[in-house]
């Protein structure tokens, strides 16, 4: 039947002065809850693109194990099933086998497998991606002779600030009321809830398919005990400083098998009905999480879907978020700035980066960086939509600009560089008399 894989969104990381963004969002599908590597979620930390999430491989030919070479054999059955059937023949063989490197650790076997196939067979490797992030997030655990559901969900928060973001524990009573909202508005009635007590930044998220798994088991657990998951926060990555980034709520479900997971699972139920109330409920709860921080709840959802859920989100947030930062630190009105766009290639296009400026001048304030996600590249219609958000903010006067810049650093301190209106990429800089601080916007 061929690869019916949706489309990821890639998930897969300062100027001289000036408000740059040097992490792009996105998910790379070999490493699950990682942040930008070059892309990322399984994460792109580095610089932006991240689909399986668009990762940059490099060719594999050294031999692998029999493990990985047996998983791109079951990847490659169902990528070329002709039929439900047939599917379910390779899809029980595949998730067996998944199921067993994931308990033993074998990350290096997934990942050498996944990365075969991207080299050799891209249907078979988007159903091997796709099964991996199943597995990962989701299964099957017994309490008191009953079977029990489980799935890992994430909750992002986009939220910028011209102070510090917040990241870290969650008192015991705030996550107690996001618990009860979350249950009453986003799952499914009946449905156990745990909840990490801990606001993930996307550096703290888990870096690889096993800590996923091994995090999806642990709350199951919490869930089904009725308790909630207490993290040492110690023992995670630092938080950097952005203007504009994402947070995560995550926590796992647990429901008897075959019973509905989401509120949209059940027959009253729709996901626009289930924002709208997670927003309107579940916002009063999330306040005193991001203090000083305006911030915009998603949906919760399936870990990965809602990580390049957020990935996706993230791009015009951060245009709007840039907006209003520009604004209240230079006095400026949205009509009196311009936004230059350029697209910026390697290879290939691997992302736009939009420099902001004053409308009667040349200089460049502060910089964004749109990654592509998914299968987006130079046909799609990419610089409508940045346009299109600019011009919802107020901007006056966007130009787009047709040349091909190269994908290109700071040397000296390895900020992306800007398009400015004479077409050259140059640093992001603040006026010096209005003091701004100097951050990086995500």
């Amino acid at each position: 039947m061929g690869s019916r894989t949706k489309a990821r969104e890639g998930m897969r990381m300062n100027g001289q002065g000036g408000i740059v963004e040097e992490r792009p969002v996105a998910i790379d599908v070999t490493h699950p809850g990682g942040r930008g590597r070059l892309a990322t979620m399984a994460h792109f930390i580095a610089t932006g693109s991240a689909d399986p999430m668009k990762r940059t491989r490099f060719s594999s030919r050294k031999r692998i194990s029999t493990d990985a070479a047996e998983l791109g054999r079951l990847a490659t059955g169902l990528a070329e099933s002709g039929g439900k059937l047939e599917d379910a023949f390779w899809e029980a063989q595949l998730g067996e086998l998944i199921d067993r490197l994931l308990h033993d650790g074998a990350e290096d076997d997934l990942n050498a497998a996944l990365d075969r196939l991207f080299d050799t067979n891209a249907p078979a490797h988007d159903e091997l991606a796709d099964m991996i992030e199943a597995r990962a997030e989701s299964g099957v655990l017994s309490m008191q002779g009953q079977e029990f559901d489980i799935l890992l969900f994430n909750v992002p928060l986009l939220a910028w600030s011209r102070f510090s973001i917040p990241a870290g524990t969650i008192a015991q009573g705030t996550l107690q009321s996001l618990k009860v909202q979350l249950g009453a508005h986003v799952f499914a009635a009946g449905a156990q809830l745990a909840l990490t007590d801990y606001l993930y930044s996307p550096d703290q998220l888990p870096r690889t398919f096993v800590d996923t798994h091994q995090l999806m088991r642990e709350l199951g657990a919490a869930a089904l005990a009725g308790r909630d998951l207490k993290l040492d926060g110690s023992t995670l990555p630092e938080t950097n400083r952005f203007l504009s980034d994402t947070r995560y709520l995550v926590g796992a479900i647990a429901v008897r098998r075959g019973m509905p997971v989401f509120r949209w699972n059940e027959a009253d139920g729709t996901r626009e009905g289930a924002l709208r109330e997670w927003i309107k409920q579940g916002g009063p709860c999330l306040e005193p999480l991001l203090t000083g921080c305006a911030f915009q709840p998603l949906l919760a959802d399936a870990y990965h879907a809602a990580c390049r859920q957020a990935d996706s989100a993230s791009r015009p947030y951060s245009l709007r978020a840039s907006v209003a930062f520009l604004q209240t630190t230079t006095g400026k009105t949205a009509e009196q700035l311009r936004a230059v766009v350029g697209g910026f290639h390697d290879q290939r296009l691997e992302e736009y980066r939009i420099g902001f400026g004053p409308r009667d001048g040349e200089a460049v304030w502060h910089g964004v960086v749109w990654p592509l996600l998914g299968a987006e590249d130079e046909g799609s219609e990419i610089t409508g939509e940045i346009e299109n958000v600019l011009r919802e903010c107020g901007l006056k006067e966007v130009v787009v600009l047709d040349q091909r810049f190269p994908f290109e650093f700071c040397d000296d301190c390895g900020a992306p560089l800007y398009p400015n209106i004479e077409g050259d990429a140059v640093h992001a800089e603040m006026p010096e008399e209005k003091n701004a601080p100097s951050q990086t916007l995500h």
